[in-house]
């Protein structure tokens, strides 16, 4: 995990954000805070947090347009929803918007603070052996596992955190068919997270496949789970 990481905290609730704000700085983060999208936007333009904490049910620009946006921005921040709304649905339905964890309304602060450490030091699980080395071709793609890194014609395409852990999984194991508790495990995810796994993959399809809807590398194999087949 970065020392002293920075974390901008977005909530429109007052007293949450001064909580949050004491809570992790008690705990060796850095912390700057928004009362709304808007201002998270200015504060943006000036930092580069490592990670956002951002509430969903905000007036105006909600968390999950925001979080839409800022990958649509191509902005790879770490981002952690906040919300009341904890139904399986509503957790997908930030996944689907692009967040990298999602954490239901009323929590306990230790636990925000150990999945921020979490998607912090996320790293490539290990590689099992026999797993192959170096970068792993898709076509006019290729993805460093070790680097967690995915580089096309026009250098590198980003990757969210989720995005980049699940790659790795799976092109260290690459022609092996990994199911979704398989790679659920490997990523250190709870039941939600294996829910999650099918929004991830869409995706990451969007990223590495020509035609999504035609997938050449990342296949579904249906009742069993999902396949990387690389290939020039």
């Amino acid at each position: 995990m970065p020392e002293d990481a920075l974390v901008l905290v977005v909530d429109d609730d007052a007293r949450l954000r001064a909580l949050l704000s004491r809570y992790l700085a008690e705990n060796g983060f850095r912390v700057t805070t928004a009362e709304h999208a808007a201002e998270a936007r200015d504060r943006l333009r000036y930092l580069q947090p490592d990670l956002m904490v951002l509430d969903v049910m905000m007036p105006g620009e909600d968390g999950l347009a925001l979080t839409e946006s800022l990958r649509q921005e191509r902005s790879d921040i770490p981002v952690l929803l906040l919300t009341a709304r904890g139904a399986p649905e509503d957790r997908i339905a930030g996944f689907e918007a692009g967040a990298d964890d999602y954490l239901p309304k009323p929590f306990d602060p230790r636990e925000l603070v150990l999945r921020i450490r979490a998607m912090l030091r996320r790293a490539p699980p290990p590689a099992p052996a026999g797993a192959p080395s170096g970068p792993v071709p898709l076509g006019p793609l290729s993805f460093d596992p070790e680097r967690g890194e995915l580089r096309g014609p026009a250098g590198i395409v980003r990757l969210t955190g989720g995005e980049a852990a699940l790659l790795t999984a799976l092109a260290r194991r690459p022609n092996e068919v990994l199911s979704r508790e398989d790679i659920a495990a490997a990523l250190g995810m709870d039941e939600a997270g294996e829910r999650a796994i099918d929004v991830q993959v869409t995706r990451l399809r969007r990223k590495v496949e020509e035609d999504p809807r035609e997938p050449r590398f990342l296949h579904t194999v249906r009742g069993r789970g999902y396949v990387l087949k690389p290939g020039s």
